[in-house]
């Protein structure tokens, strides 16, 4: 028992000192992504997120703190998760394959205005580059959040963020409060009065 609540403690002091070093260096970075949502937001636009695996869930639950709320009572917030379809998903892989799963979505759903908000720990999931390619072509924002080695993602987007350490959980846990980090400057600029 002992040793894994030496463990606990360790896991802790790493994600610790990763953040600390994250928000020294990313700071300006996140704000900038946040930014660019509500510049999006206010001109009518909406957010499309993305990723595979946890990064999947992590798209999904920023679309439910857009269109539900994050800590303010206001209005929803027009955001979608690409990963959630499985009709969707599993008509495009069949019938094309894996690697167009979202950026056929992006291709419907997606106006120029908009932003693609993509996740991918690795930076190199070739089903979120593609993606973006194709946010590109339609003149989307194009935002991504990645781990130390983002690789080709960083050249396809925007605004790309990046966690600079490892493992990959590690690099998720820091994602989970940079979009918490997002939501909470999203809903500032755009609900509270006076700012």
């Amino acid at each position: 028992m002992k040793k894994f609540e030496e463990l606990i403690i360790q896991r802790g002091q790493e994600l610790s000192s990763l953040i600390e070093r994250f928000c020294a260096e990313q700071a300006g970075t996140v704000a900038l992504m946040a930014n660019a949502m509500v510049k999006a937001l206010r001109g009518g636009g909406k957010v499309l997120a993305l990723g595979n695996g946890g990064s999947a869930a992590d798209a999904q639950h920023f679309a439910a703190e857009m269109i539900n709320r994050f800590l303010m009572e206001r209005k929803a917030l027009p955001a979608v998760a690409l990963s959630t379809d499985t009709s969707v998903l599993t008509s495009i892989a069949n019938d094309y394959s894996f690697e167009g799963v979202f950026s056929r979505q992006v291709e419907a759903l997606g106006r120029e205005g908009d932003v693609l908000l993509a996740i991918s720990t690795s930076g190199t999931s070739t089903n979120v580059l593609k993606a973006l390619e194709q946010a590109n072509i339609l003149s989307m924002v194009t935002i991504g959040m990645t781990g130390s080695d983002s690789g080709k993602m960083s050249s396809l987007c925007d605004i790309c963020m990046s966690v600079p350490g490892r493992p990959a959980p590690r690099i998720q846990e820091v994602h989970h409060l940079a979009l918490h980090l997002i939501c909470e400057i999203i809903e500032i600029q755009l609900f509270s009065h006076g700012t």
